[in-house]
């Protein structure tokens, strides 16, 4: 799941692939609130399962990876 982050990251928000590592921050990738909720609706969507984020608190890619991979579990 991490690596279909990464590569979500690199095509839509245009970030270069190897500044992502695991612990990235989104803040410090530049990603914002925004950036988040539209990459969680198209994951959504192309999972096919709801992620819902409400009550959690990631804030790196290896936290969302694990998240997701919770929820298709």
């Amino acid at each position: 799941m991490f690596e279909k982050l990464v590569d979500y990251a690199a095509r839509e928000l245009e970030l270069d692939p190897s500044d992502i590592t695991r612990d990235s921050t989104f803040e410090i990738l530049g990603i914002d609130s925004l950036d988040i909720v539209e990459m969680i609706m198209d994951l959504e969507a192309e999972l096919g399962v709801e992620l819902d984020l409400q009550d959690e608190k990631i804030t790196t890619f290896s936290e969302l990876a694990d998240f997701i991979e919770s929820k298709l579990n």
